[in-house]
């Protein structure tokens, strides 16, 4: 039996950086898989909640069926970059030039523009929900005319990226192109560049108009009720934060034809979906921003904990905290279901 001598290179005689470009490519094959794990987990919590909860409403209907679709999305796109990995490493490991030329010669197999599209897809209709989520918020005061006026350069902005995104899908599969090549690559960069702007723009958009929200929220509620809709987690689950600061990364990589980029294409698209699937888990379990927030039609609502009674009333509507009283051996009808300690919100 022989033993492994390490003064001998064993490895493939391929310059440094097609070697990085190929140690990527796998390292971004395991996020995206870790990725989906998270996601899948994401997508059950918040299926449940909707689920439980689809007569509620027509938003809670769309919400479930966007989001199974884009898990089903997301599903074709990992196994296309799992069947990416198997052609170019083990079923054609021996091409001249090694799996990484394979690749750029290949885009035009099916395997190959499937990932362009799904990615594309999940991309702009990941776009689409930030954008959605903005005018949510801006229309939050009840200023409806001025929520349209503010998301309308944003949303240009995702038409653009919708039209470079199709011309970048479609020039990255021709025959004798690929994601790298020259006119693929200004595609590709164009599209990135406009749809991380829309994006950082919804982000700073929500940002600010949350933190805009904060003074009323804190002289209508108290700081723990206050908290639910202006807390730094809500701040960054419902500006898409998460996805602005991996796809940045992933555009300067890019841009520079740095081998790590491979690895933020992947952290960026998981991040992207993760980032979607917070806010409607927000939406679903009713802590999200709604339309109607601080305009003064929201419906009284009944705050459910452990600890008493108390009535009180804001410019928000009026609010009522409940609770079974403590000397009490049975919870009332109403308190059924609810632990010690717990808060819910809904509509009296």
């Amino acid at each position: 039996m022989s033993s492994y001598n390490t003064s001998i290179y064993y490895g493939p005689d391929e310059d440094h950086t097609t070697i990085e470009y190929e140690r990527n490519f796998m390292a971004g094959d395991v996020v995206v898989g870790a990725g989906y794990g998270i996601q899948f987990m994401l997508w059950l919590n918040c299926a449940r909640f909707l689920w439980g909860r689809r007569k509620a409403g027509l938003q809670t209907k769309i919400l479930l069926i966007y989001m199974t679709s884009m898990l089903l999305i997301e599903s074709l796109f990992v196994a296309v970059q799992a069947r990416t990995v198997q052609m170019i490493y083990i079923d054609n490991r021996n091409y001249p030039g090694g799996p990484w030329a394979f690749f750029l010669a290949s885009q035009t197999a099916a395997v190959n523009v499937i990932f362009y599209a799904t990615l594309f897809l999940l991309t702009f209709l990941s776009d689409l929900l930030v954008l959605w989520r903005c005018w949510v918020i801006w229309s939050a005061s009840g200023q409806t005319r001025v929520a349209w006026v503010v998301t309308a350069f944003p949303a240009i902005l995702l038409l653009a990226s919708f039209v470079m995104g199709t011309l970048w899908t479609l020039e990255s599969s021709q025959p004798t192109l690929s994601l790298y090549s020259k006119l693929p690559m200004a595609y590709g960069t164009s599209y990135y560049a406009i749809s991380l702007s829309s994006n950082i723009i919804l982000t700073l958009l929500i940002t600010g108009r949350l933190i805009a929200y904060r003074r009323t929220l804190m002289q209508t509620l108290s700081p723990e009720l206050a908290s639910t809709y202006i807390s730094l987690a809500t701040v960054v689950v419902e500006s898409a934060a998460l996805y602005s600061v991996t796809a940045i990364l992933f555009l300067i990589t890019y841009a520079i034809n740095n081998p790590t980029n491979q690895i933020w294409l992947a952290v960026a698209s998981c991040s992207q979906q993760i980032a979607n699937l917070l806010i409607i888990h927000r939406l679903a379990e009713g802590s999200a921003w709604q339309k109607d927030t601080l305009s003064g039609k929201t419906a009284p609502m009944h705050f459910r904990s452990g600890a008493g009674r108390t009535s009180f009333s804001t410019n928000i509507g009026s609010f009522h905290i409940a609770a079974p009283p403590a000397e009490s051996s049975q919870a009332g009808s109403e308190d059924a279901g609810f632990k010690e300690g717990r808060s819910d919100v809904e509509a009296v």
